[in-house]
């Protein structure tokens, strides 16, 4: 059953216009600081970075030092005949790399985990782990971004958190609570800092993209620099926890009446812009095939469930969540598909 939230005790903060990355509104030509930049605009950051030719280049170097390093190894292992001997240690330095890189190089690293027909299995197998084996961020940090949306000290909005988290993401991590009311919560905190480090490296991105756009084989069906504004895109909607908040209970909406799925309720009340706290619900990965197993779950019936939602989103209601969903499975008798938004 999906829960939806009582209006008559909370209301959800109105989501910004979204600015498309054609876009380029009067209010934000004269944009003074990337951070308060809250939908991408490809013109609004070209015009940042215009005058900080110095950000550009330092934030270059770091990059083709990193990826050039690593050519270089790969073509060591080629010249003295150890590629076979060397592939998983390669493959690890990538995903390590792709983390120091930080968010942007994450998210490339996260879609490329996706596409077999594109990666070579031993990359693969480590760029899966992009998806939940990040290191997070310090937790100090992290409670004072949400002391500082929620406006309150953490004492007074929570009667408990959890000392350290119990997940952490890309472009975030999440806490186990308690409100004061009794409810477990989970609450997702957004790392710090992350508009200039994104708008640093989709307009880095966004400029090689028009240098190598002409000598790329492949047919993609739409330029790179297209394909590039559209990551911007979702990206910037994937840091707004309020639109991500509303997306979720758009998504609960269209699926009220199927038993089969559930999503948790938003707490809007404790939901800002970079905090998001939702309803905790125990549960265990689809990829768990053992805990699958014992709970006697129907592993046909999971996949046609998901499989089903899917179809649903795209051909009947014409909406689905454009971050990535984890589904979850709900330790019960019955097969549950729970499409969980915490990582």
């Amino acid at each position: 059953m999906i829960e939806k939230v009582d209006r008559g005790r909370q209301s959800a903060p109105s989501p910004g216009v979204e600015l498309r990355g054609t876009a380029d509104p009067e209010s934000e030509l004269e944009i003074l600081d990337i951070r308060k930049l809250q939908r991408y605009s490809a013109q609004a950051i070209a015009r940042y970075y215009r005058y900080r030719p110095w950000r550009l280049v330092a934030r270059a170097v770091q990059i083709l030092w990193c990826f050039g390093v690593f050519w270089l190894q790969l073509l060591s292992d080629r010249w003295w005949g150890r590629s076979e001997q060397n592939k998983l240690k390669r493959a690890s330095q990538l995903r390590w790399i792709l983390i120091h890189l930080g968010p942007t190089f994450i998210k490339v690293g996260q879609a490329l985990s996706t596409r077999p027909d594109l990666v070579r299995k031993d990359f693969l197998e480590e760029l899966v782990k992009l998806q939940d084996q990040l290191p997070p961020f310090p937790n100090e940090t992290a409670f004072a971004i949400v002391e500082a949306e929620l406006g309150q000290p953490l004492a007074h909005i929570y009667q408990e958190i959890s000392p350290h988290p119990v997940a952490a993401a890309s472009l975030g991590q999440v806490y186990r609570a308690v409100l004061h009311t009794g409810e477990v919560v989970a609450v997702k905190v957004q790392r710090p800092n992350l508009r200039p480090v994104l708008t640093l490296d989709l307009y880095l991105l966004r400029l090689a993209s028009q240098w190598f756009n002409p000598w790329i084989p492949l047919n993609l069906g739409h330029s790179l620099t297209l394909i590039v504004d559209e990551f911007g895109n979702k990206l910037f909607e994937e840091i707004d926890y309020i639109n991500e908040g509303h997306n979720a209970e758009k998504f609960a909406a269209n699926f009220r009446n199927d038993p089969a799925i559930k999503v948790p309720r938003i707490y809007w009340a404790f939901t800002r812009r970079r905090v998001l706290t939702l309803e905790w619900i125990n549960g265990f990965k689809l990829t768990d095939t053992i805990r699958i197993k014992a709970a006697g779950l129907d592993t046909d019936e999971l996949i046609k469930i998901g499989v089903t939602a899917g179809l649903q989103q795209l051909l009947e209601h014409g909406f689905s969540m454009p971050i990535p969903i984890r589904a979850i499975c709900l330790p019960c008798p019955m097969a549950v598909w729970l499409l969980s938004i915490l990582a």
